[in-house]
C-alpha cells in the first residue's frame, strides 16, 4: 500500500498548484456578468471601472492558463490578450443568439428574460467563450468550460464545434453537438437532439465525423443526425424522433411516422 500512497502523493505534487474546475468555470461566469449586467448585481461607477474589471479578467485568464500549463509552446500572455480583443465580436454573436430565442419562442417576453433565465442561452454563451480558446489551441480549459455548462443545463456542446450566428436552443435538455459539427445561421434545435458521429473509433480523430447543418434549419425534439458526410440542406425541417444518416437537399421536410395504438377505455361505474 505504501507504494500506492506514494503514487497518489506524486500525482498530487504534480497538480497541486492547478486551479480547480470550479475556479475556471467561475472565471467564465464572471466574464458573462461583465458582458451582461442583467445577470450581475454588481454595478460600476464609471467606464474606467468597467475597463479595469475586464483587464483583471484578462490577467485571471493568463494566470489560469499558466497554472494549468495550458500551452508549452505558445505565448499565453498574448493568447489572453487576443481573447479579449475578440470579446466584442463574441459578445455581438451572443446577442444574436439571445435575439433568435426572443424571436422564436412565444414564451419569451423580453431580452432580459432570455439573458437571465434561458439555459440554452447560458450554454451557447459558455460555448462561444470556450470555442475562442479552442481556436487558440488551448487544451483542457475549453472542455472544462463546456462540461460546466453541460452540468448546469444538460446541453453538451463540444468546444471544437463551429456554430454561426442566431442559434436558438429551445428547452435544450439532452442536446449533444459533437466536436466537428458545423451549424449555420438561424438554426433552431429542440431538446434531445443529437448531432453525432456514426463511429467513435479512435482512428477517426481529426476527421469530419459529425454532420453539417446549413442555414435556417429546424430540428425537433429527439431527432438524431449522424455522420461526417451528412449534410442537412438549408431551410429544411427535421421532425421529432427522426434518425438521419444521409444528406438531404435544401427545403426538405423529414418526419417520423409513429405506429401508435389507441384503446378506448370504458368509463368506471
Amino acid at each position: 500500500m505504501n507504494e500506492f500512497y506514494k503514487h497518489i502523493y506524486d500525482k498530487q505534487k504534480a497538480v497541486q498548484d492547478m486551479p480547480s474546475n470550479k475556479a475556471i468555470a467561475q472565471w467564465a461566469i464572471n466574464v458573462l456578468h461583465l458582458l451582461f449586467p442583467e445577470r450581475n448585481s454588481k454595478s460600476f461607477g464609471s467606464v474606467e471601472e468597467i475597463a479595469t474589471a475586464f483587464q483583471a479578467s484578462e490577467t485571471e485568464l493568463y494566470d489560469l492558463m499558466l497554472k494549468t500549463k495550458a500551452c508549452s509552446t505558445c505565448d499565453i500572455k498574448n493568447v489572453a490578450k487576443q481573447f479579449f480583443v475578440q470579446l466584442p465580436t463574441i459578445y455581438r454573436t451572443m446577442l444574436t443568439d439571445a435575439q433568435a430565442i426572443l424571436d422564436g419562442d412565444p414564451a419569451a417576453k423580453s431580452m432580459n428574460e432570455v439573458i437571465r433565465t434561458y439555459p440554452g442561452f447560458l450554454a451557447i454563451c459558455i460555448f462561444r467563450l470556450a470555442h475562442e480558446l479552442w481556436e487558440q489551441e488551448i487544451p483542457l480549459i475549453p472542455r472544462i468550460l463546456t462540461e460546466y455548462a453541460h452540468s448546469k443545463t444538460g446541453i453538451d456542446i463540444h468546444p471544437g464545434a463551429f456554430i454561426d450566428e442566431y442559434l436558438h436552443i429551445d428547452h435544450g435538455t439532452g442536446i449533444v453537438i459533437g466536436e466537428t459539427c458545423r451549424i449555420g445561421k438561424h438554426v433552431k434545435l429542440y431538446q434531445g437532439v443529437t448531432l453525432g458521429a456514426l463511429s467513435v473509433e479512435k482512428n477517426m480523430a481529426n476527421t469530419q465525423r459529425h454532420p453539417i447543418i446549413e442555414d435556417h434549419v429546424i430540428i425537433y425534439a429527439g431527432a438524431t443526425i449522424l455522420g461526417g458526410e451528412t449534410v442537412v440542406g438549408h431551410h429544411s425541417t427535421i421532425g421529432g424522433n427522426v434518425w438521419l444518416t444521409s444528406s438531404i437537399a435544401p427545403y426538405t421536410t423529414v418526419y417520423h411516422q409513429p405506429n401508435s395504438k389507441f384503446i378506448d377505455a370504458k368509463p368506471l361505474a
